[in-house]
């Protein structure tokens, strides 16, 4: 071979090789076996390589766990029965007050269907631009997946945005049937909404009212959720069946949770909030004070 030429391709296998150093490479097949639940992750930033890392300590939060949610958890049982059992099920995406309960219903959901062969991927909404690449991971795989996006909320023209409006519908490349993606978020509409969206409304003669190009763009991403699951603040009977639901799982006595009911009122005041998370904490703080 010619020297000049072999030189030639030398520096070009090398130039390759730093290419392929620095490019972003697909996520490979993990050990399925070593967990229920996975996180996604991208290691070395933008360019780095996506790694599905396995939760080691799965949320043990149960379905009986959950109060003043019965219907909300009713729904989103049933969707979950579904899809595990091969059914036609939804996309669903879970909106309401913080601390209401919507990501706990998830990870109970997981623990209820995990022997049945669910799993759920955990995938931060950075990551969303490599959905496709989870679906093709999945795609062969005997279990079925949820894709779960906690607190999900986008801004003006993120890429994770269109990359997940496509995958749940829009797509020339049909999702895998054994992979639904379930959302969480205290946007309805996932976007930020402002006063001036309003003008963009037109008025019919007929009195009908038609939202403007902005709005339909907003909503053109929610309503691509089959499922809409709304959660509420809790009433004060409500949060105070939520804190003794707690306080029994902490092992305390019902003369206590009794005499604990003002201590609680007075600790969501301080809080400004009713909510399931706000009972939890009291019930452990509680319980820690009193020794158990």
């Amino acid at each position: 071979m010619n020297p000049a030429l072999e030189h030639l391709l030398v520096r070009a296998e090398s130039l390759l090789a730093r290419l392929e150093a620095i490019l972003p490479h697909a996520a490979e097949a993990p050990d399925w076996s070593a967990s229920v639940a996975w996180r996604y992750r991208r290691r070395g930033g933008l360019n780095g390589t996506g790694v599905l890392e396995p939760v080691r300590h799965v949320s043990t939060i149960r379905l009986d766990n959950l109060k003043e949610v019965d219907g909300q958890k009713d729904r989103l049982v049933r969707n979950t029965e579904q899809f595990v059992a091969g059914r036609a099920a939804n996309n669903v995406l879970l909106t309401g007050a913080r601390g209401t309960g919507k990501s706990s219903l998830i990870k109970a959901c997981l623990n209820e269907f995990s022997a049945r062969g669910l799993r759920l991927i955990e995938v931060d909404k950075a990551d969303l631009v490599d959905l496709g690449d989870l679906i093709d991971l999945v795609t062969e795989r005997p279990e079925r997946f949820i894709v779960f996006c906690d607190d999900l909320s986008f801004d003006e023209g993120e890429p994770g945005y269109k990359a997940l409006k496509s995958v749940l519908d829009g797509s020339v490349a049909q999702a895998s049937d054994n992979l639904l993606i379930y959302a969480t978020s205290n946007r309805r509409h996932l976007l930020p909404e402002y006063m001036a969206e309003n003008l963009t409304y037109q008025h019919t003669e007929d009195g009908e009212v038609h939202p403007g190009e902005v709005v339909e763009e907003k909503i053109s991403l929610s309503e691509r959720f089959g499922l809409w699951i709304s959660f509420y603040p809790f009433s004060q009977a409500e949060y105070l069946a939520i804190v003794a639901q707690w306080l029994r799982a902490f092992g305390v006595d019902e003369a206590a949770i009794t005499a604990a009911r003002q201590d609680s009122l007075v600790w969501a005041l301080e809080r400004g909030s009713r909510s399931g998370r706000v009972a939890q904490q009291f019930a452990r703080d509680f319980a820690g004070r009193h020794g158990q």
